[in-house]
Parts: C-alpha cells; structure tokens; sequence
C-alpha cells in the first residue's frame, strides 16, 4: 500500500480519537471541544504537522515496526466536568476506545469480504488490504496510547488509582522526556516482542487473519 494511503488512514483514525475525547467531556459537562469547533471530523481542525504527518513519514521511510502518531489535542477543560477525579480517566479512554472499535469493523469488514471469495480475488481485495491497514494502525494506536506515559491516555487512566499528590506531579513530566522514552522503549527488542503478540491476538480475533 502506497505511504499516501497510510498516512490517509492515521490520520483519520487518529481524528476519531480526539473527536471521541471532545464528545466524551461533552457528555461528562466539559463543552470547551464543542466551543472550540473540535468535535468535528475536519481534518484541519485536528492536523498537526510533526504528529500527523512529518512522524509517520519518517516511520514508514525508516521502515519501523509499527506506524503511529496523533493529532492536535482537543482542548479540555477538567474544572468543568461533573466528577473530574473519575470523569478524566473516562474522557481519556474514549480516544483508544474509538480506535478499538474502527479496529473491530475493519476485522469484521474482512470477514465479510473473505466470506465472499469470488468478490475476494477481484475488487475486493483491494478493499480487504485497505481495511487490514485500517486495523493494524488502529491496534497500534490503542497499545500506544494506553502506555501509562504522559501525555498518553494511559497516564491519565493510571491518575485516577493515584493519590492526588502524586497523580498531579506525574502528569506534569516533561512530555518531551517522555516521548524520548517511549522511542527508546519501542526501540527495544525485548518490548517490540511483547507488543507484537499483543497485536497479532486482536488481528486475529477481529479479521482471522495474522499480523
């Protein structure tokens, strides 16, 4: 598949993923994406140049293991919601939770198209491999953002088992250090192989077939 191609499926998902952030504090009492015009699926309300477009590119030239990146964060205001102490994990599990579920009917479009083999063999392979890149970035994203380092989502889900004290230090590193330390992490062979079965379980239950 051409890297245009991959990049045009991140990005989309990776709109979902703060448009389902905004829409989640919007139900939770926080209208401050709804204000801001970023509950919406345009792309340049959400595009962010390193994040969306300049990272993948250089994922996929370098030829790195998995592809992933993100958009522009919609704009939060957690005084607003109704219970922020359990609202802000919440919120936050609404991005890899949306990128779950784009995971989930890309499997189940594959199992439809497989279940069909002369449609299989002509057009619809082309439309199985773009699904089956659809569900490969989207696994990614939902291990990746629910790695507990801030300003990943997991970091914020991790807060709420946290004493306040504690929790408000943590989610006040340097996002920069961290995202140093997630590149180091991923790097690493001993990770990347408990990663890749991870991976490989959910594509396989959700399209049968392997990563």
């Amino acid at each position: 598949m051409a890297v245009f191609e991959y990049i045009v499926i991140l990005i989309f998902s990776v709109i979902i993923h703060e448009v389902a952030h905004g829409y989640a504090a919007h139900l939770r009492g926080d209208d401050t994406a709804k204000i801001a015009g970023r509950i919406t699926l345009n792309p340049i309300s959400h595009i962010e140049l390193f994040g969306s477009i300049l990272l993948p590119i250089m994922l996929l030239l370098l030829k790195a293991p998995i592809l992933f990146g993100w958009a522009r964060p919609v704009p939060l205001n957690y005084k607003n919601l109704k219970n922020p102490r359990v609202d802000i994990p919440l919120v936050s599990l609404a991005g890899p939770a949306s990128n779950m579920l784009l995971a989930f009917l890309s499997g189940l479009g594959i199992r439809l198209i497989k279940a069909f083999p002369n449609f299989e063999i002509g057009f619809g392979w082309s439309i199985k491999s773009f699904l089956y890149a659809m569900l490969i970035v989207n696994i990614v994203l939902v291990i990746i953002n629910l790695i507990p380092i801030p300003p990943f989502d997991g970091s914020k889900i991790v807060m709420y088992f946290l004493p306040e004290r504690i929790a408000v230090k943590y989610l006040s590193l340097d996002p920069y250090i961290c995202l140093i330390m997630l590149f180091v992490i991923l790097s690493s062979e001993i990770i990347w192989g408990f990663i890749y079965p991870v991976i490989n379980l959910f594509v396989m239950a959700f399209s049968g077939a392997t990563f």
